[in-house]
């Protein structure tokens, strides 16, 4: 047998590290818009370079959602930040956030990762991939998922590819999200703990289309047909993500 290859990730290629203040570095971040439900009948309204939804401040970025109808058909008010333009994707690497969740019932927080483009299959979702470093649902407090879709696998037939693990104090404390993606495996790790692996079977696109560059994305999702299973609690808004900073590392084969 041939032994896999070995590969390290110690190159930091682009990095938010949040030290100003203000709204998110333009240079790095842009915005996803808009209230449409986002495929998933989702509640909130997207802003843009809208302080109260993605601020800067203390070290921090703060995502917040907020119970508001600014637009009419969404009550709630959030922000969809995309790391894209010079370095804010990549192929292959270590993906790195540390934050502290939002909870309150109704909260669908997420940090995650989509192709530039979409050239496989239906040429969008789910053909393309997704790799959602962490997925909070806040009526299941401090349990995260890592979870992969593409073709093969996706949460619509059932078969999607996830981790579960808990974490007492997600939404009290800071934790480590990563996730490391070679040619051969994604692996998803909370403060170096692995606790989910997927691996390349060599069957083509329809069940590994990671070979091309992917982005990231930081939101709150507010209901939608898994963070709005329970309800949403409106007592609970307004509920923040806040990430101390976000680090892509190149991988280099040793």
């Amino acid at each position: 047998a041939v032994a896999p290859p070995r590969y390290t990730f110690t190159k930091l290629a682009w990095s938010d590290e949040f030290n100003y203040a203000g709204l998110p570095d333009s240079t790095k971040w842009t915005y996803d818009v808009g209230g449409s439900g986002w495929g998933n009948k989702e509640e909130q309204y997207y802003t843009k370079k809208r302080r109260e939804n993605a601020r800067v401040e203390g070290g921090h970025l703060i995502i917040e959602a907020r119970k508001e109808a600014l637009v009419a058909g969404n009550g709630y008010t959030s922000a969809r930040l995309v790391s894209r333009g010079k370095g804010g994707s990549q192929l292959y690497g270590r993906f790195e956030i540390r934050a502290k969740l939002p909870g309150g019932r109704g909260t669908w927080p997420a940090i995650w990762m989509l192709p530039d483009k979409n050239p496989y299959g239906n040429k969008g979702w789910p053909d393309n991939g997704e790799i959602d470093i962490m997925e909070h649902v806040g009526y299941d407090p401090n349990v995260v998922h890592a979870t992969t879709h593409c073709k093969a696998y996706y949460f619509r037939i059932n078969t999607q590819k996830t981790g579960i693990t808990k974490l007492p104090d997600a939404i009290s404390a800071f934790h480590t999200y990563s996730v490391e993606w070679t040619p051969e495996t994604i692996t998803a790790q909370v403060d170096g703990q692995i606790y989910f692996a997927h691996r390349n079977e060599g069957t083509g696109w329809e069940t590994w289309p990671w070979d091309q560059p992917f982005h990231l994305l930081l939101n709150i999702a507010v209901g939608g047909e898994w963070g709005g299973q329970k309800g949403i609690d409106e007592a609970a808004f307004p509920q923040q993500m806040v990430v101390d900073y976000v680090r892509f590392y190149q991988m280099k084969k040793e």
